[in-house]
């Protein structure tokens, strides 16, 4: 049974989540709050109005030496199709993720405490956005958390075709050459696992972080 959280920081353990991977309800986005969870393994995601935290098990993931390209999106790269960047527009990244209509979804996780909070976690150095444009416009991204050796992805948005995955090759790319070592794609999307993610163990998945975070 997934455990309602109070004012006080704590997590239950990660193998008390159900099924699904819920873990628990409740408590609030504090930045301690939630530097705990990612180290954690635990991720929140709101449901009217009340945040709920979760850890699934199996987890979806992607090592960076594992990333797959095709071979449409190698001729993109080549002719460098898009213009990246990083970090130099994570509030408009995070407003067009919470914007994005998804299959299957009605509406968006992406409250406006969740999208304060974290933009306070950019202004601290651990939330990261990486952007790509054409002709100075903002056409697709993604952002998420960086700890240690590990990101953690959280949303990705795409206003043209192939701009969300253009950024996701070139991002990783460029952690794997500062040596990131784990991605955190949390839950499964055909899109990711074409990219070459794909679903290990949780206990596999938490033991890797207390590798990787330090």
């Amino acid at each position: 049974m997934f455990s309602f959280l109070d004012e006080n920081l704590w997590f239950p353990p990660v193998d008390e989540a159900e099924e699904d991977g819920l873990l628990a309800a409740g408590g609030d986005l504090s930045i301690d709050r939630l530097l705990l969870a990612y180290r954690s393994g635990i991720f929140p995601w709101y449901d009217e109005g009340i945040p709920l935290w979760w850890c699934p098990d199996p987890r979806f993931v992607l090592y960076p030496d594992e990333l797959r390209v095709s071979k449409s999106m190698k001729q993109l790269l080549k002719k460098d199709a898009f213009d990246f960047t990083v970090n130099k527009a994570f509030e408009q990244v995070i407003a067009n993720c919470r914007a994005a209509t998804r299959r299957g979804q009605d509406g968006t996780w992406i409250t406006e405490e969740v999208l304060a909070a974290y933009i306070q976690l950019h202004k601290l150095g651990y939330a990261h956005s990486a952007e790509v444009w054409k002709n100075g416009e903002l056409l697709g991204g993604l952002y998420g958390i960086r700890m240690g050796k590990v990101f953690f992805g959280e949303s990705m948005f795409s206003l043209v075709s192939n701009a969300s995955k253009y950024a996701f090759i070139k991002w990783v790319e460029l952690l794997k050459e500062e040596g990131v070592e784990l991605i955190d794609c949390q839950v499964y999307t055909e899109h990711l696992e074409s990219l070459g993610a794909r679903m290990i163990p949780r206990k596999n998945f938490i033991s890797q972080l207390g590798q990787f975070i330090h």
